[in-house]
Order: C-alpha cells, then sequence, then structure tokens
C-alpha cells in the first residue's frame, strides 16, 4: 500500500461487488477474508458446469468459461443459476479485458485452413475466433444490453478496463458495469506469453476476476470508491514499484491482474476501513497503470 491523495470529487466511482475465480489457488490463505466463508475452490474451465450449469456451455473456450464463473460469484447467485430470464438490461455495461483469451481457438481455425482441412473447423469455432468473444459472451449470458468492450492492451489491459468502466459511469452511458479479465494458460497462450520482453515477469496463470462498478451515490454500505488514474511511460524502472501486489505464488493473471488487484485492493480498503490503497498494473515494455482505492467511509 502507498499513501496517495484524497478522492477526487468527480472520481467517485464505486466497487459495490467483486469476485477472484482463480482455479488451483486458495486466496484466503494469502490474504484472509478475500472470499465469503462458505464460497467453494474455484473450478477449473473444463468443470465450470459445477457452478454454470450445463446449457450454453458447449462451444465456449476457456478463458470464456473463467469469465463467466468470476461474474457469476461476483453477482452472488447460487451454483447452476443464471439471471432471471427477460429483455437484456441496457443499463448494465461489460467491459472485459484479456490478452490471450481465445488464441488458441485462432490458432488452430489458421492451422486447419493451411493444412487444408477448412471442413474440419467446427461452426462452433466462428464465435470464439471474435476477439470480442469474452464481453459479448457474459453480456448475453447474463443479459446485459448496455456498451459492450473488450480490452487487449498488454500489461495494463486489466487496470485499463476498470478505467474504461468508470468512464462509462461518469459519461452516463451506464448505471453499473461489469468489468471482468480472464486469462487461459493453454499452450498456445504460454508460449505467446513467454515471449514477452519483461524479465520480472511471473508464470502464466489461468484465471479470471471481476469487480462490479456503480456511481458512489447509489452504493450501499461496505463499497469502496475508485479512481483517479495515472500512465506512465513505458521502461520506466521505478514505476512498477509502492503499489500493492498479489501474492508471488499466484502468478501473473496478465490481461486480467489489474481487475484482480483491484477486488483484492477493494477487500483490504473495505476491512480494514484503510486507505488508501495504490494499484500499480503493467510492466517495462506496456508501461504502467496506477489506480487508487479508498474506503467509502473514510473518503465521505
Amino acid at each position: 500500500m502507498n499513501p496517495a491523495a484524497a478522492p477526487v470529487p468527480g472520481w467517485q466511482v464505486a466497487v459495490t461487488a467483486r469476485s477472484l475465480h482463480l482455479p488451483g489457488i486458495d486466496p484466503d490463505a494469502s490474504i484472509p477474508g478475500l472470499t465469503p466463508a462458505g464460497t467453494d475452490p474455484a473450478c477449473p474451465p473444463d468443470r465450470a458446469h459445477e457452478l454454470l450449469g450445463r446449457k450454453g456451455l458447449l462451444g465456449k473456450d476457456a478463458a470464456t468459461r473463467l469469465a463467466l464463473c468470476a461474474v457469476h460469484r461476483a453477482l452472488g447467485l447460487p451454483p447452476g443459476r443464471r439471471q432471471p430470464p427477460g429483455s437484456p438490461d441496457p443499463t448494465v455495461a461489460v467491459v472485459a479485458s484479456s490478452n490471450l483469451g481465445n488464441l488458441g481457438t485462432v490458432v488452430s481455425i489458421v492451422r486447419s485452413v493451411r493444412s487444408g482441412q477448412r471442413k474440419e473447423i467446427s461452426p462452433l469455432a466462428a464465435p470464439r475466433a471474435s476477439s470480442n468473444v469474452i464481453a459479448s459472451a457474459v453480456a448475453i449470458w447474463f443479459g446485459f444490453g448496455g456498451p459492450n468492450l473488450m480490452l487487449c492492451s498488454g500489461a495494463t489491459s486489466g487496470a485499463d478496463a476498470v478505467l474504461a468502466g468508470a468512464l462509462l459511469l461518469r459519461a452516463g452511458r451506464a448505471a453499473k458495469v461489469i468489468v471482468v479479465g480472464a486469462e487461459p494458460a493453454d499452450e498456445v497462450a504460454a508460449a505467446l506469453y513467454a515471449r514477452r520482453r519483461d524479465p520480472r515477469a511471473a508464470p502464466l496463470r489461468e484465471g479470471a476476476a471481476c469487480v462490479i462498478l456503480q456511481p458512489a451515490d447509489e452504493a450501499g454500505a461496505g463499497a469502496v470508491l475508485v479512481g483517479p488514474a495515472q500512465l506512465t511511460a513505458a521502461g520506466d524502472e521505478g514505476a512498477g514499484d509502492g503499489g500493492t501486489g498479489l501474492p508471488d505464488c499466484w502468478g501473473d493473471l496478465y490481461g486480467a491482474h489489474g481487475i484482480a488487484q483491484t477486488a483484492v485492493a477493494a477487500a483490504l480498503a473495505s476491512q480494514r476501513r484503510a486507505g488508501p490503497v495504490r494499484i500499480v498494473c503493467g510492466d517495462q515494455a506496456d508501461g504502467w497503470r496506477r489506480l487508487d482505492v479508498w474506503s467509502a467511509w473514510r473518503a465521505s
């Protein structure tokens, strides 16, 4: 944690719900109190039906399944239950972040085309090849009809997504924003991730995280405030220091990293009623994004 200035009046955006969906990791073992009591361990993408139910998962890639699980948990839905059916809610926006999410699908399609096996490409693969597949899948699955954005901006992508969500609220484009990040750790994702230029990069971690943003004046008890943001240029050796990081054993969530940091910072600010908690997300190649989180009662 790092001291920061008091909240700026124009940045009164609150984190009203959060979740971490990290298969193979117990978040509370590293930072107690991150998940609600009685929460089941995060299921891997091939067992996403245990949380989401079986219907509708056919053809969805690992990152999309992880993102759906993270949003499901952030909404507080019980296992197997989706949002009530009805018309999409135009007041709820989705901002998703992933740098490697559907690359396995894209590579598979390209390999099939190059080998002359076009007929072997499944019709279900076409939607997965869209760069916006995670954001659109979340919106369709839960009935969110507001703005729908996908960010793939490298190491700062997760924090960029939180910032984009805050901007949608400030502009009046949405009353609630679902910000979700997810990364797979399949063969293609791991190979591309290994080509990153940051020598300090931790191993790629499969997982997802979600924060739900709303205007602060509509947030209930326990919400925390997020913003403002600062972008630091790439190559600044000391720019990545001084912020709240994730435990080393969690690895690097890459496109979901900044969202996971925001979820952790929100938990810390809420539980300890202390703040601000500074998030520093990025690397030497892509630059750094800083965000600050305050306890709502302290900022009032």
